[in-house]
């Protein structure tokens, strides 16, 4: 086999071929994942842009613009993570102390630009296997664990921002569709711009 074919066959991925049309294409540049342009230096990601491990954080491919928003992140193996949102001038290498990100931690923690606010709850321990919800409607950012929204919240969100996971071995799957528990009432997955209008 040619070595720059197989070279290329690499990049493009399993999952693409050469009959493949010009609307499935499209289709797959419609569907937000994690973004390997903004991610940590040590990340990795796998399964089509839906798993992140490795140590550092990554941004997904669409800012939130709708006025409510929802995704979901599943541990797959838990260690230090976090999940929120984040602007893309975040340090994605120290997301969790990044003044320009808002996440909910491994800790159980809030934390806003850098700072713990306290607990999302102090009876909620999120472990392996657990889905955790992340809600935002422009003012409020909160979470949810197995479906239960937690009763505290960030409200000190600002500028553009990006759905945001960071881990430092631990191994996280984000669902950007097909969740594994219900949005709240009046949230939907996050759509990219162009399909707003």
């Amino acid at each position: 086999m040619n070595p720059f074919r197989m070279c290329l066959d690499c990049f493009q991925g399993p999952s693409f071929t050469q009959t493949q049309s010009y609307a499935t294409l499209r289709e797959e540049a419609q569907i937000v994942r994690l973004d390997t342009a903004y991610i940590g230096s040590e990340v990795v990601i796998l399964k089509n842009g839906t798993r992140i491990c490795g140590t550092g954080g990554a941004l997904a491919t669409a800012p939130i613009v709708q006025n409510k928003a929802y995704f979901q992140v599943n541990v797959q193996q838990t260690g230090i993570w976090g999940v929120g949102l984040a602007n893309r001038s975040a340090d994605l290498n120290k997301v969790t102390s990044s003044e320009n990100a808002w996440i909910l931690n491994s800790a159980g923690e809030l934390v806003s630009g850098g700072e713990v606010l306290g607990k999302a709850c102090e009876d909620v321990t999120i472990e392996e296997g657990d889905s955790i919800g992340v809600a935002f409607d422009h003012v409020e950012l909160s979470f949810y664990v197995n479906g239960t929204r937690l009763p505290n919240s960030i409200t000190a969100v600002r500028g553009q921002v990006f759905p945001v996971v960071y881990v430092d071995n631990a191994i996280l799957d984000v669902k950007f569709r097909s969740f594994s528990f219900d949005a709240p009432p009046g949230y939907e997955e996050i759509m990219l711009e162009q399909t707003l209008l």
